[in-house]
């Protein structure tokens, strides 16, 4: 079994979803599951306020917190193979430097102290759109599974490694594939001043070069039920629509025609806070290693 996958756990009820979501996923992919418990280094560095004893507590506290997490993931998946890690450092960095050689990073949407301590999470956010691997923010909801995998894809080579991911994952699950491309008219104002025969060949173009970005993905996944759904809507409204009934959105870090400009684009980070299902952010330049069947990508 070469290859893991990488879970970020802290103890708290969404890093133990985070875990569920990890251990299913890396069973799916023949991966083994590595958790990882990160405390912060400021903690220890408290020598007049520190009472005897403090550090001995942390470290009992991680060794605790990696062992109900290993106890989750055994409970989910029985029989998966488990490897801990108790780290100390900066969490931004420490997980970053775990996606180097893992196959995904999963983490969850907010939990306790330093570990994605925001609405989203200060970490989750850290991490995702800046990993060497895809990074999956998992929901603490009820489950609920749909059987469909949702895509954001814009034609541009940037959305290529979303769609690799989306294809693959669909792929092991055996669920079908909604690919959204989603264009805007307040994209491309003022180039276009009012509603114009030329703003509707522009989105005649956008829509057919969305469609044949999708032909060699579905020559390589023949066996993957393949929607193709074009609306004229924000990108993140329609991808945050399509969350809601998809086990898994995917989205990229980087993109054109509204689907994110910055490292982690303003769609990326926006589906983050409103999806109602598990995001994917998936950097272009990811590559996959794993499944022999393709892997990664928007």
């Amino acid at each position: 079994m070469n290859g893991h996958v990488v879970v970020g756990a802290d103890g708290s009820p969404p890093a133990l979803a985070a875990v569920r979501w990890a251990a299913d996923d890396a069973v799916r992919r023949d991966r083994r599951l590595r958790i990882v418990h990160v405390t912060e280094p400021w903690v220890f560095d408290q020598p007049f306020t520190t009472p005897p004893g403090f550090q001995e507590s942390l470290s009992e506290h991680s060794r605790a917190v990696l062992a109900e997490a290993t106890r989750t993931a055994h409970e989910r998946v029985p029989g998966l193979q488990v490897e801990t890690a108790a780290l100390t450092g900066n969490v931004r960095k420490e997980l970053l430097k775990e996606a180097r050689d893992a196959e995904e990073l999963v983490v969850g949407t907010r939990g306790l102290g330093g570990f994605m301590g925001l609405v989203l999470g200060s970490i989750s956010m850290g991490v995702a759109g800046h990993a060497d691997c895809p990074v999956v923010v998992a929901t603490h909801t009820e489950e609920t599974v749909h059987g469909e995998i949702a895509v954001g894809h814009d034609g541009s080579p940037e959305s290529e490694a979303a769609l690799e991911y989306a294809f693959e994952e669909a792929n092991l699950r055996g669920a079908r594939l909604r690919a959204v491309y989603a264009w805007q008219l307040t994209a491309f104002l003022p180039l276009f001043a009012s509603y114009t025969p030329d703003l509707e060949r522009v989105y005649d173009m956008g829509k057919r070069a969305a469609q044949e970005q999708l032909l060699p993905w579905r020559d390589k996944y023949p066996q993957v039920d393949v929607y193709d759904s074009v609306v004229r809507a924000h990108p993140v409204e329609a991808l945050s629509e399509a969350s809601s009934k998809a086990d898994l959105l995917v989205v990229g870090s980087r993109g054109r025609s509204g689907l994110g400009s910055a490292m982690l684009g303003s769609v990326s980070h926006g589906v983050l806070h409103h999806a109602y299902s598990p995001v994917a952010v998936v950097r272009s330049g990811n590559q996959s290693s794993a499944t022999g069947n393709g892997s990664h990508g928007t």
